[in-house]
C-alpha cells in the first residue's frame, strides 16, 4: 500500500483513534512520527520552528531506555523472527521465557525467586496484588483482602490498580463507588536524603496495626512516585515499610514498573534501601521499549502458600504470556545495560539535568525543581499549558510530554551530554511557556 500523507493520517487519526488520556474525536493534533533512530523522533512534516527532528527526552514513556533502531535490540528481534513469534506459554516453555526468568531473579534482591511474566504494568500490579490476596486465602486468613498504600500513588488504570491509586489527586475518582475501598496513608515526606520523620512513622504504623487483620499488602511505588506527582522520598521510609510489614504480618509489594534498571541511580530502587519485597513488578524498560511485557516475581513462600490453597494456581494466565520476541528482546537489553557501566551514564545525565534545570528555578511560576537519578522535574505552581509547553519544547528541537502541574523529563541513557543540555534547556522553556 502507498503511504498516506501527514495530513491524510491526521484526519483519519482524529476521526478513529482514541488516544491515551484523550477526548474522541481528539483536540489537540499530535505529531506524525515517521521513524526513530538513537534519541532522535523524525517526524513527518516540520513542526514549530521548522523542527523535523526532536530528541526524545521521555523514553517513550519511559521504556526506551538505550534509544531507538539499537542494532544489538534490533538483531535480537530478527533473530527470534527466524525462530518464531509467539507461542501460547499453557503447558509449553521456550528459551527466551526461561533465560529472561531466571536472570530477573539473578539480578533483583533476595528472597524474590519467583517470575509471572505478564503483558503490561498494570496488569502485573493486577498479577501481584492477586497475588498476595490468593495467598492469604489460601493459608486460611481470607478475611486479609484489603491493601494499604500512601497517597500520591499511581499503579495503572486496570480495575484493582486503580484502587491504590491516588483517590482524590489522581485520575480514578470517577470509580470511587466501583473500586475496593483500600486504606490510604499521607504522602511519604518529600526528599531523597531526608531523614525519617519519627511522627509519621508513627501514625502509619497505627494505621497498620489498626488494620492489620485485614490488610494483605502495603503496595507503593519506591523512592520515586512516578505519574502520581514526579515526587521523590527517602530510602528510609522503605526499611520502615519493611519493619512494620514483618511486624504486623503484611506483604509488601514494591511496584518498579517506572523505577526500575537503573532510572533512579540504583538497579532498583529496593536497592537504596537495601531490603527486598516480598513482591516485585517490573515493566517500561525490560524490554527497551522494543515490545510490551512486564513481571511480577514472588518469594517462595507466597508461592508455596498458594500452591497449598483450594486452588493450587495462581488464577492467572495472559493469551500472550511470555511472548518469544518480547523475552528475546528483553534479554538482549537487560544484557546491554549490564553489560556497560550504567550507572555512570545515569549519573552523567543526572548531573547535566541538574546543571540544565537550576536556571528553571528562577522562572516565575516554577514552585520546585528537583532531579534523581536520570528523571528531572520541574513543577509549576498552576496547571501546565500542555499545547503550549509542548510547542515551546519542540522549539528547542525536543520531545516532552507535560502533565497536571508538571514538565519533567526521562532520557534515554545513551541521550549525549549535548543533548541532556538541549532536553533541560526545552524543560526551561516548556515551563516559560506554560
Amino acid at each position: 500500500m502507498p503511504p498516506l500523507s501527514a495530513d491524510t493520517l491526521i484526519a483519519l487519526d482524529r476521526a478513529h483513534v482514541w488516544h491515551p488520556y484523550g477526548p474522541m474525536p481528539g483536540t489537540v493534533t499530535p505529531y506524525v512520527v515517521e521513524s526513530a533512530s538513537g534519541v532522535r523522533l523524525r517526524l513527518a512534516e516540520p513542526v514549530a520552528g521548522g523542527q523535523r527532528e526532536l530528541v526524545d527526552g521521555m523514553s517513550s514513556w519511559w521504556a526506551a531506555i538505550h534509544g531507538y533502531r539499537h542494532p544489538v535490540l534490533d538483531e535480537a528481534v530478527r533473530e527470534q523472527l527466524g525462530r518464531m513469534s509467539h507461542v501460547m506459554f499453557g503447558g509449553l516453555t521456550h528459551e527466551p521465557a526461561v533465560r529472561l526468568a531466571a536472570r530477573l531473579v539473578e539480578i533483583t534482591p533476595e528472597p524474590l525467586r519467583h517470575v509471572f511474566l505478564a503483558d503490561s504494568g498494570s496488569v502485573a500490579v493486577e498479577v501481584a496484588m492477586k497475588m498476595c490476596l490468593q495467598y492469604w486465602q489460601s493459608i486460611g486468613r481470607p478475611q486479609k483482602r484489603r491493601l494499604l498504600t500512601w497517597r500520591g500513588g499511581y499503579h495503572g488504570d486496570t480495575f484493582h490498580p486503580m484502587s491504590v491509586c491516588d483517590p482524590d489527586g489522581g485520575m480514578h475518582h470517577l470509580w470511587g463507588g466501583v473500586l475496593p475501598g483500600q486504606l490510604f496513608a499521607p504522602e511519604p515526606p518529600a526528599g531523597f536524603d531526608a531523614p525519617l520523620d519519627p511522627e509519621y512513622a508513627s501514625q502509619f504504623e497505627e494505621l497498620m496495626e489498626r488494620h492489620a487483620d485485614e490488610l494483605a499488602a502495603v503496595i507503593v511505588e519506591p523512592v520515586v512516585q512516578g505519574a502520581g506527582g514526579m515526587r521523590f522520598h527517602s530510602p528510609a521510609y522503605l526499611r520502615m515499610l519493611r519493619e512494620l510489614c514483618d511486624r504486623h504480618g503484611v506483604l509488601l509489594v514494591f511496584d518498579e514498573i517506572a523505577t526500575g534498571f537503573g532510572r533512579s541511580g540504583a538497579l532498583f530502587a529496593a536497592d537504596h534501601a537495601g531490603i527486598s519485597p516480598d513482591v516485585m513488578c517490573l515493566g517500561k524498560a525490560l524490554t527497551g521499549g522494543y515490545l510490551t511485557l512486564a513481571a511480577a516475581l514472588c518469594t517462595s513462600e507466597i508461592a508455596d502458600g498458594i500452591s497449598r490453597g483450594e486452588m493450587p494456581v495462581l488464577a492467572h494466565g495472559p493469551t500472550f504470556m511470555g511472548n518469544p520476541l518480547a523475552c528475546a528482546v528483553a534479554n538482549a537489553s537487560l544484557d546491554l545495560l549490564l553489560g556497560q557501566d550504567w550507572a555512570v551514564e545515569v549519573k552523567r545525565i543526572s548531573s547535566g539535568l541538574s546543571a540544565g534545570l537550576s536556571a528553571a528555578s528562577e522562572v516565575p511560576g516554577v514552585r520546585d525543581v528537583r532531579v534523581q537519578g536520570a528523571i528531572g522535574v520541574v513543577q509549576l505552581d498552576h496547571p501546565v499549558d500542555v499545547p503550549a509547553a509542548t510547542e515551546a519544547a519542540a522549539r528547542e528541537g525536543v520531545w516532552l510530554r507535560p502533565f497536571r502541574d508538571l514538565i519533567y523529563t526521562m532520557p534515554p541513557y545513551v541521550t549525549g551530554d549535548e543533548d541532556v543540555a538541549r532536553i533541560a534547556a526545552a524543560v526551561t522553556a516548556a515551563a516559560v511557556a506554560g
